[in-house]
């Protein structure tokens, strides 16, 4: 999974919506002969944008919200949920938070290990999967017979009952058939077409494609494919969470490492892609190719690893209409979403389903052409903005909101 660091551009306003036929989403992903030579943030603007209490000021914050659009945060609670909120919100948040609050957190904490103790029993005097290949690979996603079915089957429903707990009572989800919409123009042939989608045909898909918005993203596609996962490698030692996960079949990265077994991971990675495309019996992959979350409007550019195998994918992308409270965890603390998420009575996800892709020869040939015609088929489905930002600048951007000078130092670290 390559890793690059792009300059960043100007970013459309929320709303506007870059066509794929324009010529700015035609380029490639990493086009550099559109690279813009502005610094990321001008040194002027971090030493003034705080004031005396650690706050930005006004203008500074708006200069950020645009620079990195695409994972500022539009709702009441304001930048990393620390907005200065109005009477009547304080007021329900309030009464959410000693009523609302601890009965889900119980219910949550219940189910959590209820599915634990499933998985403990099915995975009992039953030796983990190993991959020699990368270190500290290993799961129980290939488990035959009676224990796999109740695995799966537990983890579905669960999973469903876990949204309903946190307010997603109700998920709206559509499918899109797209056959005529693909239908070559007159005077075009079908492989001058940035792919093909045939739901017609038998091939079974090695992965689901989807935007990552939340982590609720992980909870809709255990109830939906129970699809196996690319997590941190530190999500397999934590307790309850760890077994689940390796029942889950996830293949464990370490973000910050720069050890040998970046490949390793890679390899594993496009295996079981192949053998998800290859063997029905065996669990789907689930990719996430922009390798973080944003604010749920944008698009960022896809990494190719999960392309390289060639094989089908299907295409899925999630969006959390909101009031008050967005459950998009871009810039936000982790801690401090689960609680102003779970003090939201409803929530809201929409899901929009697309056919099976089926790549063309030039795209099993160029992972990065793959990829490129699949985000750009993602952004027109789900009315998305594409954005040319990742990861770095996402931490450049939440180290400024906390009024971090040192901004240079956090392009060090390695993006998966």
């Amino acid at each position: 999974m390559e890793t690059e660091l792009h300059d960043v551009k100007p970013v459309p306003p929320k709303g506007h919506v870059i066509s794929p036929d324009s010529p700015s989403s035609a380029s490639p992903v990493d086009d550099a002969s559109q690279k813009d030579d502005r610094p990321l943030l001008k040194s002027d603007s971090c030493s003034s944008s705080s004031t005396a209490n650690g706050r930005i000021s006004a203008e500074s914050l708006e200069e950020l919200n645009k620079k990195f659009a695409a994972f500022a945060r539009h709702d009441v609670y304001g930048p990393l949920g620390r907005g200065e909120l109005p009477l009547v919100v304080k007021l329900l948040l309030g009464v959410a938070c000693v009523t609302l609050l601890p009965l889900r957190v119980v219910l949550a904490t219940l189910i959590l290990f209820f599915y634990y103790l499933v998985c403990r029993i099915c995975t009992l005097f039953s030796a983990p999967n190993r991959d020699e290949a990368a270190e500290e690979q290993e799961d129980f996603a290939h488990m035959r017979g009676w224990r796999r079915t109740v695995v799966v089957s537990c983890g579905r429903f669960l999973s469903r009952i876990m949204l309903f707990v946190f307010g997603f009572y109700w998920i709206s989800e559509s499918f899109r058939d797209l056959e005529q919409e693909q239908a070559p123009p007159q005077g075009k042939s079908s492989s001058q077409n940035d792919g093909k989608i045939q739901s017609q045909r038998p091939e079974r898909p090695g992965a689901i494609v989807c935007n990552h918005v939340s982590y609720v993203d992980i909870l809709y596609h255990m109830s939906s494919s129970f699809s196996s996962f690319v997590a941190k490698r530190s999500v397999g030692k934590l307790p309850l969470v760890g077994l689940i996960s390796k029942c889950l079949g996830c293949v464990f990265v370490q973000r910050e490492s720069k050890s040998s077994d970046f490949k390793g991971v890679a390899g594993i990675v496009i295996e079981r892609v192949k053998e998800s495309h290859e063997d029905e019996s065996a669990p789907m992959m689930m990719l996430f190719p922009e390798g973080t979350t944003t604010n749920g409007d944008f698009l960022l550019p896809f990494k190719t690893g999960g392309f390289l195998a060639g094989a089908p994918v299907i295409p899925v992308i999630l969006r959390y209409p909101y009031h008050r409270f967005s459950a998009a965890w871009d810039s936000i603390s982790g801690f401090r979403h689960v609680i102003l998420l779970l003090c939201q009575f409803v929530n809201h996800l929409e899901v929009i389903r697309l056919p099976v892709y089926y790549p063309s020869q030039e795209e099993k040939t160029d992972p990065k052409l793959y990829a490129n015609n699949i985000r750009r088929l993602m952004a027109r489905e789900g009315d998305l903005v594409m954005s040319d930002i990742g990861l770095a600048e996402k931490r450049i951007y939440i180290a400024a909101l906390n009024g971090n000078n040192s901004l240079p130092s956090v392009l060090h670290h390695k993006d998966d």
